[in-house]
């Protein structure tokens, strides 16, 4: 790969690691980065720290720097907290708004549509990741913000998945969401709190079952009656 800068290093591994292109938990060799992004060594651990500062790597002593993982721990904090920021955000959001922050939101949008029309499943993901983060800088307050962008890591990761449509009904639900999105855009441009936080909550619920089929997948097929024989 031709050198690149540290800001182009910083910015692709994150895009690689918000569409699983680098799986949770996988070890980030800083021989291999450097020569993939043409940067030497020193460089690459600013990077890494950078990374880690913002919860997409974890670095050990000793251990090197891995992608964040997503154990059992963190996605039951992530399920338990994730509907109550987003709420607080969309009405933040829809208070404290910003005309011009509106039609950032409206071009997020139709990057977002673009995406999902040409079937572009990590491309839909890190638009809807753009979307929610454009949200939380309107909502103006750093707490909560801090907050969305850790849990906007571990939900656009577990969300890949929703873009990637398996049955039919995947596309209905995919479209659904695009539709949800204009709603929230429409409720937040006329600075309505209460519809904001409606529409958020309902846009989660709508994500969340195909979140924890990705979490908790089929069992893997098997005869029962063989199974207890073998026992």
């Amino acid at each position: 790969m031709p050198k690149t800068t540290k800001e182009d290093g910083f910015r692709d591994l994150k895009r690689r690691i918000l569409t699983l292109a680098l799986e949770p938990g996988a070890d980030l060799d800083e021989v291999t980065l450097s020569a993939e992004y043409g940067l030497s060594r020193t460089p690459l651990r600013e990077i890494l720290q950078r990374l880690a500062g913002e919860g997409y790597v974890q670095i050990a002593s000793n251990r090197g720097a891995k992608v964040a993982s997503m154990d059992i721990a963190v996605l039951r904090t992530f399920f338990q907290t994730a509907p109550m920021v987003y709420a607080a955000i969309a009405r933040l959001a829809a208070e404290n708004r910003r005309a011009s922050e509106v039609d950032d939101l409206k071009d997020v949008q139709q990057r977002f549509r673009k995406a999902i029309e040409a079937g572009a499943p990590a491309d839909a993901a890190l638009a809807n990741h753009d979307f929610h983060a454009c949200i939380g800088d309107m909502a103006r307050n750093p707490y909560l913000s801090a907050a969305l962008d850790r849990l906007l890591i571990d939900h656009t990761r577990l969300g890949r998945t929703f873009y990637q449509p398996s049955v039919p009904t995947d596309r209905d639900l995919i479209a659904q969401a695009a539709h949800q999105h204009d709603a929230m855009i429409a409720a937040i441009h006329k600075q309505v709190p209460a519809t904001a936080v409606d529409l958020t909550l309902q846009h989660w619920d709508l994500s969340r079952d195909r979140i924890e089929r990705f979490v908790r997948p089929d069992p893997l097929p098997f005869d029962a009656k063989d199974m207890a024989h073998a026992l």
